[in-house]
């Protein structure tokens, strides 16, 4: 008989139908069968079967737990006793002290009940009233992101409303006669309010509004707007005002396809900083996955005036480049072709005088030739760049080309390289190349015409990898090399545009060649020689040490006073790192002459832990004018955050120069962030100036209401809310 009863009030619940309206679906036929689990089922009359003490029923993905379930078959009804809980999935929860039903939950009413949306959202209500297996009404609620207490403290935040009704179909929440209060007291009011269900992804409404109060632009707020466009795209338009007059419209489109993404952002502006005119910017960029392997990328950026975006806090970027690459990377080939416009915002530079127009094509592949052994690469690669201006001769600037020179060259490229490990466990490594440059190069009363450069090259190296395991679990790692190079020095001058920035380093110590480009190449007979040393501890952390320097057979005029690479011999490098695994991490690297003089100096120090994170470097340069660096330069540069509470966090960065004995920039914020509410407030101010930028203060503050848009802060303490 408790058998029959049990199949009897299942079939009941399993009456309701799980097509969207309007379509017709294959599973109607074919409902999923419902679970009842109770300690007691009966029957209560000849109309009524009861399930007593701890009762569940499963049906789909919807959980009901009650304490008695009472099923009408006349009416097709359940009288529910609490507490009840009702769970739709992992999104929709509700409780409640009783409840009555019908068969398949669909309609109905739920009494002094509770509703929690993604375990964040919770709308307490007198009731809850179930329509159409869509809609959810509630009647006197509140509702917030705080916790909900039977007899807690007032929230920090709460809306109260006569009435909420919850769309589940299209996940929206409209609230009738909506009061916002904070701690409490009433702050604003809405006669209609609409929000999103948290368990949405993107929605069309309104997102956080942010304030900012700058030098220029006076204070101002900035009030978002996201429109969904459809699963695959999206527009967020962002009126921002403020009382300088300035009246500007931000936006951000995205746009994914089945192969690539774009997106798009941009403003324009109206301000009183350059009257009756209309300043803009454009940034866009996107990527899309083409046949064969190969990959589109593309970068769009154009500003209207130098001093717009550093003016709106858009970007700090002094140069705009835009560019379309195709590229396609396989273990043993290399295909890339780009070309860009560069656009500089520099005081110091003209867009007429600096190459305006670049194309770059790059073929290279790698492969094991039979005879030689070991790995063998070709490469083929061509660069062409263009100026605006025709002046053929060199004006006021760093160089000895003409202003508006421009030049095309050709490259093919071959090199060799196989290693041999000797019995004493030394490995013997022999490497080759040889390189075929041609220029043509116009708009230079100088270096204009075609020019051919022949670079062969050689080398000859020598490791002897050494490691000692102590008992301990510990190890430590000693390799001396020593690398004998030659390259063919050629008397031609070709100008060099790719290859003004020298980087000397632990990376490039062992090359065959320091320059970053093609436009220079090292050449002579050198020695390079260094020496690596690594310890790793049984706990985990890790010390390394790099020692190393370049002696010349002869003085080298290649490269200039302040890069360390000058002279018939390097200055010292020495590179130092100590890792303590995620949590700290210092680095330094040294260059320096016999005397101990500094030429560059980069020390690095990063600490994380649970409740700070901290990053800081200090920076010293020597001089160079072949760098456009006419001084030292000396920076001191930091970036801390520091939880100092559960739900406190103070943000500081700072950068200080110690040239000009003054800082650059300075900021500080504080945040404070829990389940209900995120506020982010920074102050941050920028010291330096130029002809088309003043120093600036911007202050900053936005707020957030979790579940309306934004996450709070999990692990805090927390509030309770009061029905």
């Amino acid at each position: 008989m408790r058998a029959l009863l049990a199949l009897a009030l299942t079939t009941a619940l399993t009456t309701a139908s799980l097509s969207l309206p309007g379509r017709l679906c294959a599973e109607e036929t074919a409902r999923p069968p419902a679970t009842l689990v109770a300690d007691r089922i009966g029957v209560g009359d000849l109309r009524q079967l009861v399930a007593d003490g701890h009762v569940e029923v499963l049906y789909g993905d919807t959980r009901l737990s009650a304490s008695r379930i009472v099923y009408d078959r006349d009416g097709e009804t359940l009288a529910i006793d609490g507490p009840i809980t009702l769970t739709s999935g992992t999104d929709t929860m509700i409780l409640a002290d009783s409840a009555e039903l019908s068969a398949d939950m669909t309609e109905g009413i739920l009494r002094s009940a509770r509703l929690v949306l993604d375990q964040q959202l919770q709308i307490a209500a007198a009731d809850i009233q179930r329509v159409a297996g869509r809609y959810n009404r509630l009647g006197e609620t509140v509702a917030s992101t705080c916790k909900i207490c039977r007899d807690g403290e007032v929230p920090l935040w709460q809306i109260r409303a006569s009435r909420i009704i919850q769309d589940e179909l299209e996940g929206q929440i409209y609230f009738d006669n909506a009061r916002l209060e904070v701690a409490g007291v009433p702050i604003f009011y809405l006669p209609r309010l609409r929000i999103p269900d948290p368990s949405r992804k993107r929605a069309t409404g309104f997102l956080t509004p942010s304030t900012r109060i700058t030098d220029q632009l006076g204070s101002g707020i900035k009030i978002p707007f996201f429109i969904e466009l459809g699963p695959s795209q999206d527009l967020t338009l962002t009126p921002y005002i403020s009382t300088s007059r300035t009246r500007t419209l931000e936006l951000r489109y995205r746009r994914a396809f089945t192969r690539g993404e774009i997106e798009i952002n941009g403003a324009v502006s109206r301000d009183d900083i350059l009257e009756n005119e209309t300043r803009h910017y454009l940034f866009a960029e996107g990527s899309f996955e083409l046949p064969r392997d190969f990959k589109l990328d593309f970068d769009i950026e154009t500003v209207s005036d130098r001093a717009y975006l550093l003016d709106y806090g858009y970007s700090e970027q002094d140069r705009l480049e835009s560019a379309v690459e195709i590229s396609r990377a396989r273990r043993d080939e290399l295909i890339r072709a780009e070309i860009g416009y560069l656009e500089t915002l520099r005081d110091s530079e003209s867009n007429a005088t600096i190459p305006s127009i670049v194309g770059d094509v790059d073929y290279r592949r790698r492969f094991a030739p039979a005879l030689l052994g070991g790995m063998a690469s070709l490469g083929f690669s061509a660069d062409a760049l263009h100026r605006s201006s025709d002046e053929a001769t060199d004006g006021p600037d760093f160089d000895s080309y003409g202003d508006g020179m421009d030049m095309a060259r050709l490259t093919i490229e071959a090199d060799w390289r196989r290693d041999w490990t000797l019995g004493n466990g030394m490995v013997l490594g022999a490497l080759g190349g040889i390189t075929l440059d041609h220029y043509e190069i116009g708009d230079d009363t100088v270096h204009g015409g075609s020019q051919t450069r022949l670079t062969p090259g050689a080398a000859v190296e020598l490791r002897w990898p050494l490691i000692k395991a102590a008992a301990d679990g510990s190890a430590q790692v000693l390799e001396p090399v020593i690398q004998l190079a030659w390259s063919h020095e050629d008397d031609d001058e070709i100008p060099n545009e790719d290859s003004v920035l020298v980087e000397f380093d632990e990376g490039n110590l062992f090359s065959m060649s320091r320059f970053a480009g093609e436009d220079a190449r090292e050449t002579g007979l050198r020695l390079n020689a260094g020496l690596g040393w690594t310890r790793y501890a049984a706990s985990g952390w890790a010390l390394g040490l790099t020692v190393g320097r370049i002696w010349r057979a002869e003085d080298s005029t290649q490269f200039a006073k302040g890069s360390g690479l000058d002279g018939s011999s390097s200055d010292w490098l020495t590179a130092f790192k100590l890792d303590f695994g995620s949590e700290v991490s210092l680095t330094n690297r040294a260059v320096f002459d016999d005397a101990f003089d500094l030429t560059k100096n980069d020390l690095r120090i990063d600490w994380e832990k649970d409740a700070y994170d901290i990053g800081s470097s200090l920076l010293w340069i020597e001089a160079n004018p072949s760098e456009e660096r006419l001084s030292d330069r000396s920076e001191w540069l930091v970036d801390a955050a520091y939880d100092f509470h559960r739900n406190w966090t103070g943000k500081a960065n700072w950068r200080y120069d110690f040239v000009a004995d003054e800082a650059a920039k300075a900021g500080v914020g504080l945040e404070y962030s829990n389940e209900c509410i995120s506020v982010d407030l920074s102050l941050s101010r920028r010291f330096t100036s130029s002809t088309n930028v003043n120093p600036s203060t911007d202050f900053d503050l936005t707020v957030s209401l979790a579940g309306f848009g934004s996450r709070g802060k999990s692990g805090g303490a927390r509030r309770c809310m009061r029905r």
